[in-house]
Formats: structure tokens, sequence, C-alpha cells
């Protein structure tokens, strides 16, 4: 399998966690995408020419992160589900949902910078996202996730949404948000392929 991905992608980030917990790193050949190359080999595989796209050995692709995740998890070779069953499964998606949020929001704030020159740069519009992530980390740092044995796919997406933040905007998130910071550090010790897995 091939994945097209970005390093500092969250959602490749994530991707590649799951896959590494589900004992599938082997089994997936990491291709650098250029997303805005129109002849890239990502935008045969994907029409929306978004990463990650995990491209099967049947020639068949799956796009998003969420759906990768899922067959990741399908097809894992060792370790536990990511995805729950029963009840403990919609608190795991929603904190996915929650993270993949997070991540979104932030990812606006940097594209706006990135696309734009600064003179047309629309703080209200960024100012609206970061207030999103805030409230994000705000509802998470109130009821921070169990520091469970296992690890399932909410964490997975909050803990690449976090790094994202530590990458791209910065560590300011931590301030007043001990709970959250807490949990960090914790999933970043039970979980090797998190810190494996930072770009950069």
């Amino acid at each position: 399998m091939k994945l097209h991905f970005t390093a500092p992608s969250p959602y490749s980030r994530k991707v590649c966690i799951a896959a590494a917990l589900r004992g599938l790193t082997d089994n997936i050949s990491l291709v650098q995408a250029k997303t805005t190359d129109a002849s890239d080999p990502l935008h045969h595989a994907n029409p929306l020419g978004k990463i990650p796209t995990l491209v099967l050995d049947d020639g068949t692709a799956l796009y998003d992160s969420r759906v990768i995740c899922e067959y990741i998890d399908a097809i894992g070779v060792s370790g536990q589900p990511l995805f729950p069953a029963g009840d403990e499964r919609w608190p795991a998606l929603r904190l996915q949902a929650l993270g993949d949020g997070i991540a979104d929001a932030a990812l606006l704030v940097v594209y706006e910078k990135r696309m734009r020159p600064e003179t047309m740069w629309y703080q209200p519009w960024m100012d609206t996202q970061l207030a999103r992530v805030n409230t994000a980390l705000d509802t998470v740092e109130a009821m921070p996730p169990v520091k469970a044995a296992t690890v399932n796919i909410g964490d997975i997406a909050l803990g690449a949404a976090l790094g994202y933040l530590d990458f791209r905007i910065d560590g300011d998130w931590r301030q007043g948000r001990r709970n959250l910071a807490s949990w960090l550090e914790d999933f970043t010790a039970r979980v090797p392929a998190f810190e494996q897995t930072a770009p950069g």
C-alpha cells in the first residue's frame, strides 16, 4: 500500500499513528505529496488532491483520514482495535471529530497566512478560527480523555491536533490547561509512534 502524505499534516500523522498501533507500518510505503502540483500522483489517486490518500495494492484509493483509519483498523495485524464497539464507540468518534475540528480550524489560519500576502490577511477570520480552537481545547480541558491502557481513534485525533498546534501555531495552548497538557504527556509516553511521526 502507498500513503500519499505530508509530514506536517495532522491527518497524515493520525493515519501513521493508527498504522503503527495496528502493526501495519511495514505494509505502507510513504509517498511525499505535492498537493498544489496537479501532475503529482496524488491527484491521479484522489480527485480532490487532498492528503492523506491511501492507495491499496489493487489500485483502489481511500480518503480521507477517517476512512483510512477505519480501514487500517479493520485489517490490523496487532494491537487493540482503535474503534471501540458498543457504548464506548460514540465518545471515541466524538473526540475524533473534536480533534479533527481543532486541526481544521488551525489549518485555516495557516492557509490564510500561506496563500495570501500579509496585506490581505483577514484578521477577523483568523480570530474566529482561533476562537474555535480555544473553545474546543477548553471543552477537553474540562473533561479530559481517560488515561486508559488502550488508545482509541479519538485519542489519536486529539494527539495529532495538539501536535499540529505545537508545530504550526505555538505551545501557548497549554496555558491554563494543565489537564490537557498532562494528558498529552501521558499519550506521548504511551504511544511511541506519536514522537516517531513528529514533523520536522
